[in-house]
């Protein structure tokens, strides 16, 4: 079946033609699969997130119907909620087939949809040209490093419909700086005069020069944010799975830089917030990992500088490398690269990395910190033999503190206020279930069925009330498509998933 291309979707293929026309087959060869990609994830948001002008949903053998409050049907397929495979082709909006996420939302004619629907047709198109730049043969490697398992995430959020949009990169710009493209990026300095920054943690001499602070900018910042500043040759790095996170070249600490452009859901700059509480994050977080018997290590924030502009900051942050034996043998992956691990597609070896990952982020929440253990954030190293056995949690930047909980264990409570504190049982336990449950485990096993069988053999898990709260209704997950869909609603917005932990009724005799 002919698709026409969007405009999107069109203007890659033009940029591919000045840039790389190699890449122009593989590109439009790429297309179907990635329109699906996205078709999926939206159609997960239709069926189970609560947005507003759907009236309801009603199931049927294998399929569903979700009814608009105009009275328009949309149809399709019966939704897995942890599927991460394209599953959907096609949805039927009142009888006419629709392929393309953004003709899709753009026919259904809701409040903000215009704008997410250009969103989503650049998130097809960036994903087509991600899978097109992909080496059709890996080389075999004994132990990938892990910046090269990073630049092995090609998809992108498993769940989010704007897996990869990126808005305002050109063709070129997305070859140069996305880290699936696997390039070397030349950031630049800009100085600073010391007394016009706030600098936390221990920064650098390297990125001194006098009484100035050399802060670290993203090329695309300098180029279309940073234009009145003066932006001094950097060093090498390479992007890892964040984009604007990279690795130098030459080894050393991680760089997060500033990105004023939105990436899935957020604007990535850095607020003052997080370069005044870094320091404090990082030591807390160093005392905390202390009490997990090394099944968790947590990076430290090793220095952190604003010119008190969200757009002119940086964070210098320990690589987690330096908690693997890779001279041994061991690797460190970042739990949304296991798509790529083959021993991670066993059922046993997945239950392996539940228990691990789930015992130790549930006794991380029972002390008082709920982490956003997402894929990202979330690392596993891996012996030599390929089995899970340890964590490393990167980014401390959107934690939860509870200080009543810390209190209870006799823990000293940092000195901290803002965003990070809440005693809120609720919110705490979304923070760790919305990103550790309904992400990466689930993500990791990629169906509802796997999950409930990965679960059920993770024995062991301790006996906290949090725990209990697992197996007692549904799952939260950001409702990621109605936060796009919101622009005036501040901070996250939840959906209910069902819960395959839940025990199932026995069948009918």
């Amino acid at each position: 079946m002919h698709v026409p291309a969007t405009p999107a979707e069109e203007a890659v293929a033009v940029g591919l033609d000045g840039v790389r026309p190699a890449l122009g087959p593989a590109y439009a060869a790429a297309l179907g699969g990635a329109r699906a990609a996205v078709l999926t994830r939206l159609w997960r948001a239709l069926a189970f997130e609560p947005l507003p002008w759907v009236a309801a949903r009603e199931g049927g053998p294998g399929s569903l119907t979700v009814l608009l409050a105009g009275g328009s049907r949309l149809e399709g397929p019966q939704p897995d909620a942890y599927a991460t495979g394209p599953y959907v082709e096609e949805l039927l909006l009142d009888g006419r087939p629709y392929r393309q996420a953004a003709r899709l939302v753009a026919a259904l004619g809701v409040p903000h949809g215009s704008e997410f629907a250009t969103e989503l047709d650049g998130s097809t198109a960036s994903l087509a040209l991600s899978r097109a730049g992909q080496p059709s043969a890996r080389p075999d490697a004994a132990a990938p490093t892990t910046r090269e398992w990073e630049q092995r995430v090609v998809d992108g959020h498993p769940y989010h419909p704007n897996c990869r949009s990126r808005p305002g990169f050109s063709v070129a710009e997305e070859l140069a700086y996305a880290p699936e493209h696997r390039p070397v990026v030349e950031l630049g300095l800009v100085a600073v005069r010391a007394e016009e920054c706030l600098v936390t943690g221990e920064w650098p001499d390297r990125l001194r020069d006098g009484g100035r602070i050399l802060v670290p900018v993203h090329p695309w910042q300098a180029a279309h944010v940073l234009g009145k500043e003066q932006v001094r040759a950097g060093f090498a790095a390479h992007p890892l799975m964040a984009l604007r996170t990279l690795a130098p070249e030459g080894g050393g600490p991680h760089v997060k830089t500033a990105l004023s452009t939105r990436l899935t859901s957020s604007v990535r700059n850095i607020s003052g917030y997080s370069i005044e509480t870094a320091a404090a994050v990082s030591a807390f977080a160093q005392s905390l990992s202390e009490r997990l018997d090394g099944r968790l290590h947590i990076t430290r924030t090793l220095g952190a500088a604003t010119a008190h502009s969200p757009d002119l900051a940086a964070v210098l942050r320990e690589p987690p490398e330096a908690y693997a034996d890779t001279a041994s043998g061991e690797q460190v992956l970042p739990v949304a690269a296991l798509a790529a691990f083959p021993p991670a597609r066993s059922a046993a070896w997945r239950a392996e990395f539940a228990r691990l990952a789930l015992s130790v982020c549930l006794r991380v929440l029972d002390l008082g910190v709920a982490l956003e253990a997402h894929g990202q954030n979330l690392l596993v190293v891996l012996s030599p033999a390929g089995a899970p056995v340890r964590l490393v949690y990167r980014d401390l930047a959107d934690i939860r503190i509870s200080p009543a909980r810390l209190r209870r264990h006799g823990l000293p409570v940092p000195p901290l206020s803002g965003r990070l504190v809440t005693d809120d049982i609720g919110v705490l336990r979304r923070k760790l279930y919305g990103s550790l449950l309904t992400g990466s485990l689930g993500a990791t096993a990629g169906s509802a069925g796997a999950f409930a069988e990965a679960f059920a053999e993770a024995a062991g898990l301790p006996a906290t009330a949090d725990t209990g709260a697992l197996l007692t209704g549904p799952l939260p997950t950001k409702a990621l498509t109605l936060m796009r869909l919101s622009p005036g609603v501040p901070g996250d917005q939840w959906a209910e998933l069902p819960n395959p932990l839940l025990p199932r009724p026995p069948a009918a005799r």
